[in-house]
Order: C-alpha cells, then sequence, then structure tokens
C-alpha cells in the first residue's frame, strides 16, 4: 500500500493497487480457510487450531470489507476509470454513454505506439515494435508465396519471370494509385500530340 503514496499516480492507479490488495485479500483467505498456506511460509511450519484458521480468515474478510466501505466512490466511477486507463480493451457498453461512439474510432495500436516519448517510455516501445512487427513480418513474408502460387497455376503456366515479379508487386503493396489522376494526365499527354 506504500505506493499509494507515491506522486504522480492518478487515481485510477491508485484504485487499481486497490482493487489488487483487495483481490490478495480474498485469496488470502479462501486459501487460509482451505489450510493451502502458500503465501504464509511460517503457518506452514506450525500447527494452526482451526479456531485460530476461522479467525485469521474473517478477519481478512473484515479487511476486505472494510477496504469496499472505504473506497466505495471508486467503484461508482470505476468503468469511468477504465475508459481512461485503458482506452482500448475498456467494454464499449459500460463506457460512458457519451463517449462510446468514440471508443469504436480509438487509434490503431501502432500509431499509439509511435506517439509515446522515446525517453519515458523506452522499453514499452521498443517491446511493442517488437511484437507488432513479428506477426506484420509473417504476413509479408507469406503474402508472396500465396500470390506466386496462384499465378502460377496450370491455367497461368506461360507467365514470364518478369512478368510474376510485376505481378508480385503490385499485388503485395499497399499503395492504391490514384486512377482518376493518371487517365487525366494521360489523356492531357495523348491531346498533345
Amino acid at each position: 500500500m506504500e505506493a499509494l503514496i507515491c506522486r504522480g499516480l492518478f487515481a485510477h492507479d491508485m484504485y487499481s493497487l486497490v482493487k489488487s490488495f483487495m483481490t490478495k485479500l480474498l485469496l488470502f483467505s479462501c486459501q487460509i480457510g482451505n489450510k493451502q498456506f502458500t503465501h504464509f511460509p511460517t503457518l506452514q511450519q506450525i500447527t494452526i487450531s482451526d479456531q485460530n484458521l476461522e479467525r485469521y480468515t474473517s478477519l481478512l474478510l473484515a479487511l476486505h470489507a472494510e477496504f469496499s466501505h472505504h473506497f466505495e466512490d471508486f467503484r461508482m466511477i470505476e468503468n469511468d476509470m477504465a475508459s481512461i486507463s485503458s482506452p482500448f480493451t475498456c467494454d464499449v457498453d459500460n463506457a460512458p454513454s457519451d463517449l462510446q461512439l468514440e471508443a469504436f474510432k480509438s487509434a490503431p495500436l501502432p500509431r499509439f505506439y509511435s506517439s509515446l516519448n522515446e525517453q519515458n517510455f523506452p522499453k514499452i516501445k521498443a517491446h511493442a515494435q517488437k511484437m507488432l512487427v513479428r506477426f506484420r513480418s509473417t504476413y509479408v513474408c507469406e503474402q508472396p508465396f500465396s500470390v506466386r502460387k496462384f499465378n502460377i497455376s496450370k491455367n497461368r503456366s506461360s507467365i514470364s519471370d518478369n512478368h510474376l515479379a510485376a505481378v508480385l508487386r503490385i499485388a503485395t503493396t499497399e499503395m492504391t494509385p490514384d486512377f482518376t489522376s493518371l487517365v487525366n494526365a494521360h489523356q492531357r499527354f495523348s491531346s498533345s500530340h
């Protein structure tokens, strides 16, 4: 809970820490009730009466209830905080109604990560680049083989190497030609002769 004292934490960060702690309290209570002392090595070494186990369990549950009571205001605005802290993964149905349409228009992840400041987030940015490129590069590598296989089928066995290279280049590019400008330029060029 010392993390709550840190400067620079926003409300959603603090509430996330509190929720995490409350979840641990429930986990500990359940485990102690079931005589599982994984997180309590000292309790593993001694014999504990059922009466004490019940006492520990009820104390943990009481502490959870106390936290729940003190942070009730945060629970009421939990969906609002989720839309800020996790805009890409928040449940749009639970987001504030005036933000729901915009939640669908969230920036693509590559644009979001490229906008991060390199000095402030060097590791996150590097990790995102590594992960985003990994699957994109697999697609880029496999796409030409699919196009090649389609174009060298028995129906197109007479295709030349140069023609195949041109087909592959056109099929795998992400550029969209501006046909209107090309036609207009061609017409101007043709009419001048």
